[in-house]
């Protein structure tokens, strides 16, 4: 068995940066998520690999070995529930991070939440990960809980999932129990059409299936959770896909002449020369230079953040993506996603949202929930609202274009949150499962703004009637919202639809 070392430097929230990842290429570093219901193990699985396999300092172990669970057994879960309010109330709140080596990789563990008040957490973390460990009781099998999130994790884009059969000592080590489990999962598996699953019978608490093999389950022949995870491989970082580069700010230097668009390449490469283009404007133009803080680059390759200079000088700022000429993304008013709902808070037709990519913050023109996953049957059924933790299939026009990928292609450029626009908070994560390419304007503007009756009639004119008196006042209110547009430099259009404006 590979011997692990543990990384000892403090835990933090955050997610770890390429510069944490000192000594090892990102190429061999995994990202394993662990989700599943309430008291299922979660931290319980994690510490007991920590506790096995990793080279803890004398005092943490000698501290695990005096904090003993009601059957005995030290309380491995302490070495993951770092907030008081978890070890207060038993449960996983925040996502925690934990980081250890094997002889080949880095492997870092994000744990989290079950309960499902805190899925808005497993979402964020799924975003990050490369694989799942799916934890289930052995005494319950699968919940309507772990049905949520292997929705999500398919809506994340994680395809390799590994289901955790725990508590297999409080079933009598079955057999039997696993098999029906196990084949229970598989049908889950393929209805979001992962690419890799297979489910292990473990003991978080025993250490059984763990880091080495159960004697108490000697009818299970396939690999330990460690030795399964040695073996994935992990996403890599060699340049896949086309061209993207959102820009998140133009930096400015007089005194030397210089002014490069800053950003992280999300994905392909660009080389000094190549030509690119605002997807959304249609200007070109050559990259002249490569910039970093270790110095200039020939070449610049995806997860790399660079500052590029143009051989000419375009009008582009924050929210620009920019692409090459023959690779262009989708530039769309109107798309089809999948998203999950986050927010307390339910949806309002009414109400004023933003959608926010990884550069840009788009007005919402009209957000239409379609249908909603029903968790029992994975049928999706129709509907026109959606609550906290819903899964939806929605369509959105938005006020303006936008570049975008279908997430299948380009995840990164594929995926967006919802924002309440008035209180900035998130309500919605979601992916772009198709998107239309946006009608020509009438003022040949693809980046006008589209001002719609709706909203206007949710905000500003909410209070209006239809009479002809109120609907005068309409369109005096809608006029004057054109003019301080147009005044600001923001180009406008009125959706040809509407009537009386």
């Amino acid at each position: 068995m590979t011997a692990l070392t543990a990384i000892k430097e403090p835990v933090t929230a955050a997610a770890p940066s390429i510069e944490a990842i000192l000594g090892h290429e990102l190429n061999g570093m995994l990202r394993v998520l662990t989700c599943g219901s309430v008291d299922d193990g979660k931290s319980t699985l994690i510490g007991r690999v920590l506790w096995d396999v990793a080279d803890l300092p004398e005092d943490t172990r000698a501290n695990i070995q005096r904090s003993k669970t009601s059957s005995g057994h030290p309380d491995f879960s302490l070495l993951l529930d770092g907030l008081v309010a978890e070890r207060e109330q038993g449960i996983t709140i925040d996502i925690a991070w934990r980081y250890f080596d094997t002889a080949t990789r880095r492997i870092v563990i994000i744990d989290s939440p079950g309960h499902e008040q805190y899925t808005r957490n497993m979402a964020s973390g799924a975003s990050h990960a490369d694989v799942a460990i799916m934890l289930i009781d052995a005494r319950h099998g699968i919940k309507r809980q772990t049905k949520r999130h292997a929705a999500i994790l398919d809506l994340m884009g994680v395809k390799r999932v590994i289901l955790a059969v725990n508590k297999m000592d409080l079933v009598d080590w079955s057999e039997e129990k696993f098999r029906k489990i196990e084949a229970d999962f598989r049908t889950l598996m393929w209805r979001f059409a992962f690419w890799e699953a297979i489910a292990i019978p473990a003991s978080a608490v025993a250490g059984d299936n763990i880091a080495s093999k159960s004697a108490n389950m000697a009818w299970y022949t396939g690999p330990t959770l460690v030795e399964h995870l040695d073996e994935i491989p992990s996403r890599g970082i060699a340049p896949a896909g086309h061209f993207r580069f959102p820009v998140q700010t133009a930096l400015r230097d007089a005194a030397s002449d210089f002014r490069g668009l800053a950003g992280t390449v999300t994905s392909g490469s660009v080389e000094v020369g190549d030509r690119i283009t605002d997807t959304v404007s249609g200007k070109t133009a050559k990259v002249q230079r490569i910039s970093t803080f270790d110095g200039d680059l020939q070449k610049a390759s995806q997860g790399q953040a660079v500052a590029i200079q143009l051989d000419t000088d375009l009008d582009i700022a924050r929210g620009a993506v920019m692409a090459k000429p023959e690779q262009l993304p989708t530039i769309t008013r109107t798309l089809d996603a999948r998203l999950v709902w986050l927010s307390e808070d339910e949806y309002q037709q009414r109400k004023s949202y933003l959608l926010r990519t990884s550069t840009d913050l788009v007005p919402i023109s009209t957000l239409e929930i379609r249908s909603l996953l029903d968790l029992e049957t994975l049928a999706a059924h129709p509907a026109t609202g959606a609550s906290v933790n819903d899964i939806a299939i929605a369509h959105i026009a938005l006020g303006r274009a936008t570049a975008l990928d279908a997430f299948s292609d380009l995840p990164e450029t594929g995926n967006f949150m919802i924002v309440d626009a008035v209180t900035g908070a998130s309500v919605a994560g979601g992916i772009v499962t198709a998107a239309s390419t946006a009608a020509a304007a009438t003022t040949g503007r693809p980046d006008a703004f589209i001002l719609t009756r709706l909203m206007l009639e949710r905000g500003l004119c909410a209070d209006l009637g239809s009479d002809a008196k109120s609907q005068a006042e309409f369109n005096r209110r809608a006029d004057e919202v054109s003019l301080l547009l147009r005044a600001a430099g923001v180009a406008v259009e009125f959706e040809v639809d509407d009537p009386g404006i």
